[in-house]
């Protein structure tokens, strides 16, 4: 049995950025899959961070397109819904004002969904992971009186990732006893990946830690993150190129 999150007092003023730019936009575009249902829970926040320029690409990877004409930025949205993340933040940054609009034009009825931009997107992808932490930090609570315990994080150029892995992810966060404490990561074929789970204590220290062009990798290998095995499922490779 999951543990009902407790509130706590998160110190994050010395190393979460101030508040930037941000509009809260509502979304229930959900896919056809039901939510899942971690138990009864708390409630883990989703993290999208989709600011990057995607020069390799041409463009921004937000704005690229599947075979099924769905934006790469609405579908990652799309999935961490599914998931049952609440509320679901998306880090935006080059052509930000581009990927907003394809969000508010695609997405039908917006809850629950949060937008805020990095506005030092170009400095890699630290920026965008502490914005989106930070944004995070702010959510309200839900019905329940309950501040999200987590937060599954993602990348906008995973176009193959299924929504099994999330909550493969998931699952493995809420079998201990304290899950806002907890470090899990996918893995692929014996490499770390994404979907990646950070509990709530660790947010400030991993805002702290993070510089550059690199995400969490430093401090969840240093913190001995849990791995979960999502190879069967595939989708685990990012995209640089049109494909």
């Amino acid at each position: 049995m999951v543990c009902p999150l407790r509130r706590f007092p998160l110190d994050c003023s010395s190393v979460l950025p101030p508040r930037r730019s941000t509009r809260a936009i509502y979304d229930g575009q959900m896919s056809q899959r039901p939510q899942a249902d971690p138990g009864g829970a708390a409630p883990v926040a989703g993290l999208l961070l989709a600011g990057g320029s995607g020069s390799r690409m041409g463009m921004p990877k937000a704005l690229v397109r599947g075979d099924d004409g769905v934006a790469w930025v609405v579908r990652g949205v799309r999935l961490l819904k599914a998931a049952g993340c609440s509320p679901v933040v998306v880090v935006t940054g080059a052509r930000a004002a581009e990927v907003e609009a394809t969000l508010d034009a695609e997405l039908d009825n917006r809850h629950d969904l949060v937008v805020t931009r990095a506005e030092e997107w170009s400095s890699g992808m630290a920026a965008s992971l502490r914005a989106g932490l930070a944004e995070a930090d702010r959510a309200p609570v839900n019905a329940d009186g309950q501040l999200p315990l987590g937060v599954l994080v993602t990348l906008v150029d995973l176009p193959d990732l299924r929504v099994e892995a999330l909550e493969r992810v998931l699952t493995r966060a809420h079998q201990g006893e304290h899950p806002e404490s907890v470090l899990v990561r996918a893995t692929y074929d014996g490499l770390p990946g994404h979907p990646v789970f950070i509990g709530r204590r660790h947010w400030a220290a991993v805002v702290a830690d993070v510089s550059g062009d690199t995400g969490a990798g430093r401090y969840l290998r240093a913190h001995n993150a849990q791995r979960v095995d999502c190879g069967d499922l595939g989708g685990g490779d990012d995209q640089d190129t049109a494909r």
